[in-house]
């Protein structure tokens, strides 16, 4: 296999890193204008309603699910460069096409059709998109770059979720919304442009891929999981720890901002930052110390072994999330203190974020070491489901208890829910060995 870096130190030497960073560079600031437009556009036009929003999100996460195996099964078998650009192709064709039908069909109504539309056929895509881009990796950079690159990477998320949010803050209150999505649509093309310079040795499957040998890939893949016990844990505990997380930040944060803070008389900063603003406030706040994590991580060699660290920065996290609930119920439940829950917010944002990085670029290392190269894609969309597979549940009863019983009792079920998960993990002898 051909290698731009093979002498070299630094990362950003090979051409190839360079390509896939640059197009992801883009298309993240794409997707995260996205994502911000859509989670209050959907709450504007829709009267607040935290169903509906936690209903898209549900079909959403359902679509990228369904269509996670079929890119694992696609990755291993063809070009991931080519099926990176294609992807990023179609989601910038089809966002633009929504674009111009929102111009055309201006009822609320009709927009949030098309939304959901496009949020269905987008995450299919992503789906497709995800497990082949994962995994890129091992096979354009060096076995002890890989930690290095997972890094760059974190501190390039990071970095654009400093930028982005504040970026998707001023451009939703300053632009209209098909102005916003058009640009969004630009940066996936402009993405896909830049993968299609990567440049790998591929050697293409002689035999025609079938349903049949899809789903016999998938069956090898996960009996050749049973062998890595850790993995295995790994996987199922994901699956439990995106559940109790991501309504915090999916569900609860957009209805926080429409409805606590939007209807509040006063708040901290408010003759400068708009309610959507203060959204932008808490990622920049996980961005910065994501990113510092990051940058840490990068001068540091990789670790033979994580488990063990992994499980307890994990119940660190739990922590802090138990600590924001006790926080909004004393400080915006039962009291008007607002102020004080967006002081307190953002800085358990800043610790979570810090933590999430030293969680993940070890764990997506020690994956990307482990589990050998031709099953890569299949294992990375395995675990793609696992931390996907149960979110549309998790939306879906999300928006119904925000609906029925507010913003406590969700916070006091996610903090509840993520601590057993994170406990349970700090005793478990095969998770240690990851």
């Amino acid at each position: 296999m051909k290698r731009d870096n093979q002498k070299k130190d630094n990362v950003f030497q090979n051409r190839n890193f360079r390509l896939v960073f640059l197009g992801a560079l883009v298309s993240e600031l794409g997707a995260i204008l996205y994502s911000f437009a859509v989670s209050f556009y959907i709450l504007e036009i829709s009267g607040n309603n935290a169903f509906l929003q936690g209903l898209y999100l549900a079909l959403c996460g359902a679509a990228m699910l369904v269509f996670t195996p079929v890119g694992g099964v696609l990755g291993d078998r063809k070009s991931k460069a080519k099926i990176m650009y294609v992807c990023d192709f179609m989601k910038g064709g089809v966002i633009i096409l929504a674009t111009v039908l929102m111009l055309v069909f201006r009822e609320p109504r009709a927009h949030i059709v098309i939304l959901f539309v496009l949020g269905i056929f987008g995450n299919a895509v992503s789906g497709i998109f995800n497990p082949a881009a994962g995994v890129l990796f091992p096979h354009i950079v060096e076995e002890s770059q890989l930690q290095q690159a997972n890094s760059y990477f974190t501190m390039k998320s990071s970095t654009e979720n400093i930028l982005g949010v504040i970026l998707a803050g001023i451009l939703y209150a300053a632009l209209p919304i098909h102005v916003l999505f058009f640009f969004v649509g630009a940066c996936f093309v402009a993405s896909g442009i830049s993968e299609m310079m990567i440049r790998y040795d591929f050697t293409p499957s002689g035999v025609p891929l079938t349903l049949r040998l899809a789903l016999r890939d998938m069956g090898g893949s996960i009996a050749y999981l049973k062998t890595k016990k850790a993995i295995l844990v790994l996987l199922a505990s994901v699956l439990f720890i995106n559940f109790f997380f991501a309504p915090v930040t999916g569900n609860f944060l957009p209805y926080f901002i429409k409805t606590d803070l939007a209807n509040a008389p006063s708040y901290l900063f408010d003759g400068i930052l708009t309610p959507e603003l203060w959204f932008s406030v808490f990622s920049v706040c996980i961005g910065i110390s994501s990113l510092l994590s990051a940058a840490i991580l990068s001068g540091r060699p990789q670790a033979d072994k994580c488990g063990r660290k992994v499980a307890r920065l994990l119940c660190c996290v739990a922590a802090v999330i138990i600590g924001l609930t006790v926080c909004y119920v004393v400080f915006v439940g039962r009291g008007a203190r607002i102020s004080a829950f967006l002081i307190a917010f953002s800085l358990g944002c800043a610790m979570v974020g810090f933590l999430l990085s030293c969680i993940n670029i070890p764990v997506t290392t020690a994956i990307m070491r482990i589990v050998d190269k031709d099953k890569l894609s299949k294992v990375n969309s395995l675990t793609s489901i696992c931390s996907q597979g149960m979110l549309p549940i998790a939306s879906v009863l999300a928006g119904v208890l925000l609906e029925a019983f507010g913003s406590s009792v969700l916070l006091a079920f996610c903090s509840l829910g993520f601590t057993v998960t994170a406990i349970s993990l700090l005793f478990s002898r095969q998770f240690k060995e990851l």
